[in-house]
Parts: structure tokens; C-alpha cells; sequence
């Protein structure tokens, strides 16, 4: 099938602001936006579903937006690359987000988890990213202020700066990702930050289970930064979902993320119609 011949491009000149108990369903065509992105709000229970975003210019222009106080996310087989701001944000108490089979790529910061240090709001947050392709973006894979996040069978190369950043009271858990160094070698980042309500900087902490490092990514202990302070770790996925379905990292898992993550022609189900118009 020509995947050319099935595009639709649509050029926004402001952002498409997402309502609670939606679908933004690009299966059964391939839907290309451009200009602006999504913007979820203040809202719950939203699917975002094989959609390409790229080139959004201007203030705050992220591919997809999750803030303020949005819970109940789910991005899906998307690509996302070249936005002015980021590619994700989940930020500002919003919570319970999913990210899936991505292909993030052609991009500066890619996935911010936790406004800044004054936004102790996001002390709330559960993010997990999985099965996705971080294809040689700078930064942030993701970067995390206070929230819990769950990384596993990702696949991030050829970085700038550093792979995951670990800042203020944040706790993420690094399960079977693949993490290949370009010429950056540091994969895990601890950045202190002082939280509007403390009276001390710290930064964040990662635990590491069954990654795996290529071309001279430096590895981390488990649990490790010491300016993380004297807060316990009090996140387990267990506590989170009851199951999860985690291949080893490998090989064959990187080729697979290389070749399936992101948008690709998944037909729409037999009781949905397709139609130029489902955006």
C-alpha cells in the first residue's frame, strides 16, 4: 500500500483543544498535523491513536500537551518530532498518563514529567512511557520534577545531553530499556532543585532493573544519587497496575521499536467507519 498516496495533512494556527471522554483516532488513514498540536486540559479519559505531529511553532507549542489537571492519557503510536517546545508535557497535577509505541525524533526536549520546582502540584503524578523509540532527541527521555514514572522496553539512542533526568523529589523505576550512547555516555542525570515548600535542594532518584547499556553508556546503581535526601522510595509499579507485560531488553527488542513504534496504518475496527472527518 502507498502510504503516500494516504496522507492528509492538516496545518493548525492555534491548538486543538482536547474535552474529556474523547478519541483522537488517526487509525485507517495516516493523519499528519502541523503548526500547532493538542492541547488536554482540564480534562479525562482521552485516547490519542496514531497520529503524526510535527513542526509546531510559537509560544508553548508542544506536540501534546497535558496540563493543567488532566488525568486518564493515553498517546498511542504516535510520531512526534520537531515542535518549538516539547514533544510531551504532562505538567501542572495532571496524572495517570500513558505513553506508548512512540517514535519521538528530530527534537530538542522531549518528554517533560513535572512543571518546575514551584509546581509542588505534581507531586501527584504517575506517568508511564513504554514501547517507545526516542530516535536521537537532546534531552529529556523524559526529565521528571516530583512525579512516579514507570520506563520499560524503550529504546532511546544517540542523545545530547543525558538519556533520563531524575530532579526534584521525583522517583522513576528503569525497567529493561535499551539505552545506546552516541557520542553523550551519561545515561542517567540527578539535577537538585529546591521545592517551593522545602527548605532544602534535592534531586531525584532512578532504579535501574534489567537495563541494557550499549557503545559506552555509563550505568548507575539502583536507587542512586545521593542528593536525593533522606525520603524513602515509595513507588512500586505493583502499587500502580496490577500487571505489566515486560520483555528483557534486547537485541530483537531494538529492532522491533526500531521498525513498529510510531505511526504505522493500523486498520480501523469493523464498527467504526472511516471518514475524512474523524479528527
Amino acid at each position: 500500500m502507498d502510504r503516500l498516496r494516504r496522507v492528509r495533512h492538516d496545518h493548525l494556527s492555534s491548538g486543538v483543544r482536547v474535552t474529556s471522554y474523547k478519541t483522537i483516532d488517526g487509525r485507517g488513514q495516516s493523519r499528519e498535523l502541523s503548526g500547532k498540536g493538542l492541547q488536554l486540559r482540564e480534562c479525562e479519559h482521552v485516547i490519542v491513536c496514531c497520529l503524526e505531529i510535527e513542526g509546531g511553532r510559537g509560544h508553548d507549542a508542544d506536540a501534546i500537551q497535558v496540563k493543567p489537571l488532566s488525568r486518564h492519557v493515553w498517546v498511542d503510536r504516535c510520531s512526534l518530532r520537531d515542535c518549538a517546545d516539547g514533544l510531551v508535557d504532562v505538567t501542572n497535577g495532571s496524572t495517570d498518563v500513558t505513553v506508548s509505541r512512540c517514535h519521538l525524533a528530530a527534537h530538542d526536549k522531549a518528554v517533560l514529567v513535572g512543571a518546575s520546582s514551584g509546581h509542588v502540584e505534581d507531586r501527584c503524578i504517575r506517568v508511564t512511557i513504554h514501547h517507545c523509540f526516542f530516535d536521537g532527541t537532546r534531552q529529556r527521555h523524559p526529565r521528571v520534577r516530583f512525579g512516579r514514572v514507570h520506563l520499560y522496553n524503550n529504546y532511546t539512542r544517540d542523545w545530547g545531553i543525558y538519556a533520563v533526568c531524575a530532579s526534584v523529589e521525583s522517583q522513576i523505576i528503569s525497567q529493561c530499556n535499551i539505552y545506546k550512547a552516541g557520542e553523550k555516555k551519561r545515561v542517567f542525570m540527578y539535577m537538585e532543585e529546591q521545592a517551593a515548600d522545602r527548605d532544602q535542594i534535592s534531586s531525584g532518584r532512578i532504579r535501574s532493573e534489567g537495563d541494557l547499556f550499549l557503545n559506552g553508556g555509563e550505568q548507575h546503581a539502583a536507587y542512586a544519587s545521593d542528593a536525593a535526601g533522606d525520603a524513602p522510595w515509595d513507588f512500586e509499579v505493583q502499587d500502580c497496575y496490577q500487571s505489566c507485560s515486560v520483555q528483557p531488553a534486547s537485541m530483537a527488542l531494538k529492532k522491533l521499536l526500531q521498525c513498529r513504534a510510531g505511526w504505522e496504518l493500523v486498520p480501523l475496527p469493523p464498527d467504526v467507519s472511516s471518514t475524512d472527518d474523524k479528527l
